[in-house]
């Protein structure tokens, strides 16, 4: 038996300026595994996070550092009226889970990535933090957005096309393939009004193939990224 599933390039626009490893991509689709819902078809139920937290030995220091954790982002992703917000009203969240990642730096610097992803039948949504206090606008001509001066709730943001990770494998673990995904729109917004370093990275992608619309995208980031913790708002 062979299971499919697309994952985002986490951090892909960190990854075209600083070489950062894919493989930690790659563990998001155990995001499968956990948060499912009921496996009543009649009455199925919207899955709730699972996952997230940080180990034991991380805790004290992220919470001393003001850093979410992937379960925190989970909660804010995985909103009631979120498949309205998708323009899906009716489906339910087939996945909801989070994932306390880290990606490690050239010069061994391990900066933290917790991360969260939402699927539903039409869409799946994912959504990142990124600690390494790079702001955004330094990259916004890299990222080839048509709007330099980008700004999502008052906070410098950065709007680009990605591409997902398709990712086979077997239950049993004798092969695993990997190959370009879907279509995605990316938003990167800066943790703070004034760019001052690190991010927050929501993206968009259809089960179907289809590019995900920017309209929608940006909706959804206007009513999650307020509800993350620690989230400052900015002038408009």
């Amino acid at each position: 038996m062979t299971d499919e599933y697309d994952v985002p390039v986490k951090g892909a626009w960190g990854q075209a300026v600083a070489a950062v490893a894919l493989v930690g991509a790659l563990g998001v689709g155990l995001w499968a595994f956990g948060g499912t819902a009921s496996s009543d078809s009649d009455h199925p139920s919207p899955a709730t996070c699972s996952g997230g937290e940080s180990r034991t030995t991380q805790t004290t220091s992220q919470k001393a550092a003001g850093h979410v954790s992937g379960a925190q982002l989970c909660s804010a992703l995985n909103r009631r009226d979120l498949a309205g917000l998708l323009g899906t009203p009716g489906e339910i969240a087939k996945t909801a889970g989070g994932s306390a990642g880290s990606e490690r730096y050239a010069g061994g610097k391990e900066i933290d990535t917790p991360s969260a992803r939402i699927e539903f039948t039409t869409y799946t949504v994912s959504l990142s933090a990124t600690y390494d206090h790079r702001p955004v606008t330094r990259f916004a001509a890299l990222m080839r957005d048509d709007l330099p001066d980008r700004k999502v709730l008052g906070h410098p943001a950065i709007l680009y096309a990605d591409r997902t990770i398709g990712v086979s494998f077997r239950l049993d673990g004798s092969e695993t393939k990997s190959g370009p995904g879907v279509p995605a729109r990316t938003l990167i917004v800066a943790h703070d009004a004034r760019d001052s370093g690190g991010s927050f990275e929501l993206s968009l992608w259809r089960a179907d193939g289809g590019v995900p619309d920017d309209a929608t995208l940006l909706g959804v980031a206007q009513k999650v990224l307020p509800a993350i913790p620690g989230w400052t708002a900015g002038g408009r």
